[in-house]
C-alpha cells in the first residue's frame, strides 16, 4: 500500500479479444475475465487523502504561534510581524507544500495531482479543527468537527480517472525497439 491514492487499470479490450493474457478464471461457468487492477478503494481513499506529513508540520508551527499569542496577548509579535499574519502565512505555506509534498513520494501508479489536490483542499479543515491561530477568531470546536466529518466522508467518493492501456503500452513501445512482424517474417 502506497501513501498516495494508487489508479484503477482498466483492461484492455485488445488483449481480451486476441487470447485473453492476463486472464483468470471467473466462478461463472468456464467464462473468463481479465484482471483489473481497481485501485485504492472507498476507505483507502478517504485515509490517504489526509495530508498527515504537512499537518504535523503545521501542528508544530501552530504550537509554537500559540505560545507567542499566550505569552504576548492580543498584539503578540514576532520580529515587529503580527502572530495572527504569520499563522496565516504558515497555513498558506502549508497549503503549498500539500502538493509538492505529494510529487515528491509519488511512485508508478499513484494519483497524485488528484491526492495534491483533495489533500490540499482538506489541510485548511484540519487546521481549523486542531485550532490553528489563523482561525483563533472564528474557531467553534463542534463546528469544526462537523466540517472535517463531512469533508473526509464525501473526500473519499474522490476516485481518479483509471489508467488507459493503450497509453502505457505507447509509453513503453517508445523504449523498446520495434520486433518484426509475424506478416514480415513469414513473408519473405
Amino acid at each position: 500500500m502506497g501513501r498516495l491514492v494508487r489508479k484503477p487499470r482498466v483492461a484492455d479490450l485488445d488483449s481480451q479479444i486476441a487470447g485473453l493474457e492476463g486472464a483468470v478464471q471467473s466462478g461463472l461457468a468456464g467464462m473468463r475475465s481479465a484482471n483489473i487492477d481497481p485501485g485504492d478503494g472507498y476507505l483507502e481513499r478517504m485515509v490517504k487523502y489526509v495530508p498527515a506529513e504537512i499537518i504535523a508540520f503545521s501542528m508544530v508551527i501552530n504550537a509554537i504561534l500559540e505560545q507567542a499569542m499566550k505569552t504576548g496577548g492580543e498584539t503578540a509579535a514576532m520580529a515587529g510581524v503580527p502572530v495572527p499574519v504569520i499563522a496565516t502565512g504558515a497555513l498558506i505555506i502549508g497549503c503549498l507544500l500539500t502538493p509538492l509534498f505529494c510529487w515528491y513520494v509519488r511512485q508508478d501508479g499513484d494519483a497524485w495531482i488528484t491526492n495534491a489536490i483533495v489533500s490540499t483542499i482538506a489541510l485548511p479543515f484540519w487546521a481549523y479543527l486542531m485550532g490553528a491561530v489563523a482561525f483563533a477568531n472564528h474557531h467553534d470546536g463542534n463546528l469544526a468537527a462537523i466540517l472535517l466529518m463531512s469533508f473526509t466522508v464525501v473526500s473519499g467518493l474522490v476516485a481518479p480517472w483509471p489508467d488507459k492501456p493503450k497509453l502505457i503500452e505507447q509509453q513503453a513501445d517508445e523504449t523498446v525497439p520495434e520486433r518484426p512482424r509475424l506478416v514480415d517474417v513469414l513473408a519473405g
